[in-house]
């Protein structure tokens, strides 16, 4: 079959240098994408060099450059203490940068969008595993509704602008991420790499317990990063929401929104034990119930992007291992 996009693409990676960014930059390249001899380029501004946010600064740089595929993985992310207690940034700066990329992608003629959402668009008491069909059918989980909304948001401005411009964008939501590239920062990372530093500093400060927040009951989905990245360009090379056999939503209408992820999860409980496990760590592990669980479960049902061909390959153990020395190795420079 026929692949959507060719070699000779102007690729726009918005949000490059994060970790989502790092890992399609890096599956774009081992696809044989940006290469010059094909006429290809990759195109990866850092935020000195573009503000996201500031909607002249990316109209100029979209009238100049006219990139032919973007790719919006840049967003204002974080963990459960950042998402509560920062609740305006995160929908003002995500609604800000979304809008601001889509608008010009549309604007500058691109021929292909792919959107970066995130499985947290999804009600919180969701029927698991999760469809895409389960879009808007609940209410949020209230620590990272603003996150989510702002997310959504975008999402349903990819799909009016299909439907009522036949522009031709796609949605990704990603679960849970993780490996190289990840944010470590003591208040605003994410779980994974949260219990990771934990444990790895615990060991090697000998100390005598680690302390996890919640109860350690919820259950997640974990997806390691360059698996996203391979799932973004099979769908930029292979997913076109209006052919005939694309997946559709329970009314038999086309989807423009397809979930990535494993479609296995695991309790937070069992993830830090596994973690302390590889990370060699003898202590004892506390639960401190006073801070906030989130969603109880959050299982991605991912059958229709398997049924189109693509499928995650980087087992949990193989991911964390990694990722444990990647940590290690960032500490100890």
């Amino acid at each position: 079959m026929q692949k959507l996009i060719s070699k000779s693409e102007k690729f726009f990676i918005a949000g490059s240098t994060g970790m989502a960014g790092k890992a399609i930059v890096k599956a774009l390249k081992s696809a044989g994408y940006g290469d010059p001899k094909y006429g290809g380029i990759l195109l990866t501004p850092s935020r000195k060099e573009l503000n996201l946010i500031n909607l002249n600064d990316v109209e100029n740089w979209f009238r100049t450059n006219r990139p032919s595929v973007v790719i919006l993985a840049a967003a204002k992310v974080g963990g459960i203490f950042a998402n509560k207690t920062q609740p305006a940034d995160f929908i003002l700066e995500n609604l800000k940068i979304q809008n601001n990329i889509i608008e010009m992608a549309y604007k500058y003629e691109a021929k292909r969008f792919l959107f970066l959402g995130s499985s947290c668009i999804y009600p919180k008491f969701a029927d698991q595993p999760i469809s895409e069909s389960s879009l808007l059918t609940g209410s949020l989980e209230p620590t990272n509704q603003c996150y989510a909304i702002a997310k959504i948001a975008g999402l349903k401005l990819c799909e009016s602008l299909r439907e009522q411009y036949n522009f031709d964008s796609i949605t990704l939501m990603p679960t849970n991420l993780y490996g190289p590239g990840d944010n470590y920062h003591p208040e605003n990372s994410h779980v994974m790499a949260s219990l990771i530093s934990k444990f790895v500093n615990a060991e090697i400060d000998s100390k005598p317990f680690v302390e996890c927040w919640g109860s350690g009951e919820p259950f997640r989905e974990f997806l390691h990063v360059d698996d996203l990245g391979d799932a973004v360009v099979f769908c930029l090379e292979n997913w076109q929401p209006n052919s005939e056999n694309s997946p559709k939503d329970l009314s038999g209408n086309a989807l423009n929104h397809l979930n990535v992820g494993t479609g296995k999860d695991i309790s937070i409980k069992q993830l830090a034990y596994k973690i302390s496990e590889l990370c060699e760590y003898k202590g004892n592990i506390i639960w401190d119930k006073t801070k906030p669980d989130g969603t109880p479960k959050k299982q991605l049902d991912i059958s229709k992007i398997v049924k189109l061909g693509w499928f995650p390959k980087i087992s949990l153990d193989e991911g964390i291992r990694e990722t444990v020395e990647i940590y290690k190795n960032k500490i100890s420079k």
